[in-house]
């Protein structure tokens, strides 16, 4: 993997990056930076990983609604973070990121919001391009995440493809192509080198 060139991609799109080689390097990279912060999650496999919400909320103020009873209105709460963390379903080596959500809190953290957005790669989520992100995000990131949802669709029950459904089930409502960073707030890319998340 180009790290390098992956990274001076990000950059010349106006993305801060960071590497690391494992897991732990990264978590740390987290707990030495944020002190004292209200930090906001998006749904994400990536974080629980990496042990992210313990290690933060020692000495911050964490708000994911993967770990309370009444997530709606957690998400809601994220959304007024000074901070936001979340992954991604795909990011190509030309510089691209992308993201399907069924909520949208979490796409719609990474437009506008926050001072700043992390998100965290695992280099499995990299691809070539911009179609094979876009092709990773729905045929292969999304039908994982519905049958770990346990979401009644067709690319839940065959966890093979998107099947392009009508489900109401369906988690696949927006999907976003962030090809710059947005003008309000800070974005940084964590690449790890290690597989991260679905």
């Amino acid at each position: 993997m180009d790290y390098a060139t992956i990274r001076a991609n990000f950059e010349k799109h106006g993305f801060a990056t960071q590497l690391f080689s494992t897991a732990e390097e990264a978590r740390n990279y987290f707990v030495e930076s944020l002190d004292k912060q209200t930090i906001g999650f998006g749904g994400s496999i990536t974080l629980k990983e990496l042990g992210l919400f313990e290690a933060l909320s020692e000495r911050n103020a964490v708000v994911w609604h993967n770990r309370v009873a009444h997530a709606f209105d957690v998400r809601r709460l994220a959304n007024c973070a000074r901070v936001y963390i979340t992954s991604v379903n795909a990011v190509s080596e030309s510089g691209e990121i992308v993201n399907i959500d069924g909520t949208g809190n979490r796409v719609a953290m990474t437009a506008f919001g926050p001072d700043i957005c992390y998100y965290v790669v695992g280099r499995n989520k990299i691809t070539p391009d911009l179609a094979t992100a876009h092709h990773r995000a729905r045929n292969i990131a999304a039908p994982l995440n519905a049958k770990r949802l346990g979401a009644k669709t067709p690319c839940a029950a065959q966890g093979d493809r998107c099947y392009d459904c009508d489900s109401p089930a369906r988690i696949c409502r927006i999907t976003t192509i962030t090809d710059r960073a947005p003008f309000s707030m800070k974005s940084e890319i964590v690449f790890v080198d290690a597989d991260l998340g679905l």
